[in-house]
């Protein structure tokens, strides 16, 4: 890059690494604010914590990361236009292109981060953090409930043992009312926390299941020697079977594997379609921040509109690609949406930005439109 194209890097560069460093920070204070009941009910230290809410940064950042970058372009068209220096480019013979190619190799470094970060890092941490909650809620089970008192370990799951026997729990009872539809009652005459595999089971020896569907014609029960309730499956999509959720697999493992169950075929689509399709938007974002704003104006022509529609594009942008999302884990016929979405908003900010025949009906959706020379200030 030439020496300018060095100065107009530098400024996106520092913008947007900034405005990354600081909706990170804000999105991160909202979680761990709603996490620090780690800490305080769950008698857990502050370096399981600060891990917890340190491992969920990966998926927060796939999402911030375009968004910092659009508004590292917008802020840095701005700061050129105001001070008149994309003026004077435009006058020494530097064309929108060589204007354009500082923003290209910023958007290529953002959106090879949210490349790495979706297909490999998210992943590998949804699955650390599944397994340090699963160490948590065994930790919860042998040493933060109390004796004789009933505690609600997650939403719908009540849990109440009479006393401790050395490493063992007496005279247990588990409530799992997660599922609107069935309530089941765990009764157990003795208990024991186990880690196998990385995953934790509490053993419960000489006991009873006792299932009640809603509607149905009473409960039925059934006596057990030894049963192995998951406590990893605590929050989970499938009470009390070993399910690993679509966020928690490898890229490769959603493209080879099969999933447990038929019926999750679907997230397993739309989660791989996700991963594949995030590095789009950080390069459909900034082509439709340079084509509201990029294009060389006087101190007369507004900015104003033409940012705010340009804003208004990329959430609607964004909510397309939600809903595409959506349809693709109803249908499999409707994978080209997950691409077509991003890929429409680049083109169609490309076609803006070249001046193309038509594309002044483009811009005019998004705000692109100069005043006469002569209009008002």
């Amino acid at each position: 890059m030439t020496l300018i194209e060095r100065y107009i890097f530098r400024i996106a560069f520092a913008a947007c690494a900034a405005t990354l460093l600081t909706l990170a920070a804000v999105v991160w204070i909202s979680q761990a604010v709603r996490d620090f009941d780690l800490v305080t009910a769950k008698g857990q230290t502050l370096i399981i914590f600060f891990t917890v809410t340190g491992l969920s940064l990966p998926a927060l950042i796939t999402v911030i990361a375009p968004v910092a970058l659009f508004i590292a372009v917008l802020y840095t068209l701005n700061r050129l236009g105001g001070d008149s220096e994309l003026v004077v480019m435009n006058a020494a013979g530097m064309g929108p292109l060589r204007v354009a190619r500082p923003f290209a190799v910023l958007t290529v470094v953002v959106s090879l981060l949210v490349a790495w970060l979706t297909l490999i890092v998210m992943p590998s941490s949804f699955q650390s953090l599944r397994d340090l909650l699963s160490r948590i809620r065994a930790d919860v089970v042998s040493n933060i409930v109390r004796e004789g008192q009933f505690t609600q370990l997650d939403r719908g799951i009540i849990f109440h043992f009479r006393e401790k026997a050395g490493p063992s729990l007496l005279g247990i009872f588990i409530q799992d009312r997660r599922d609107p539809e069935r309530t089941m009652v765990y009764v157990a005459e003795r208990g024991q926390t186990v880690e196998t595999d990385g995953m934790s089971y509490l053993v419960l020896e000489n006991g009873s299941v006792q299932r009640e569907v809603k509607g149905g014609a009473g409960p039925q029960i059934v006596a057990f020697e030894r049963y192995a309730f998951d406590l990893s499956q605590f929050g989970g999509e499938i009470a009390g079977g070993n399910y690993t959720k679509p966020r928690e697999r490898t890229t490769l493992q959603l493209l080879t594997a099969e999933p447990p169950d038929p019926a999750f075929a679907g997230r397993y689509r739309a989660e791989l379609h996700d991963r594949i399709s995030a590095p789009l938007y950080p390069i459909a974002f900034a082509a439709i921040a340079f084509a509201a704003i990029g294009r060389v104006r006087t101190t007369r022509q507004g900015r104003g509109l033409a940012t705010a529609a340009a804003v208004v594009a990329i959430v609607a942008l964004r909510i397309l690609g939600f809903a595409a999302s959506s349809l693709i884990l109803r249908s499999a016929a409707l994978v080209p949406l997950a691409y077509l979405v991003p890929v429409g908003g680049m083109l169609g900010a490309f076609w803006a930005a070249a001046g193309a025949p038509g594309a002044h009906l483009f811009r005019a959706l998004i705000g692109v439109r100069a005043r006469a020379a002569g209009g008002r200030a």
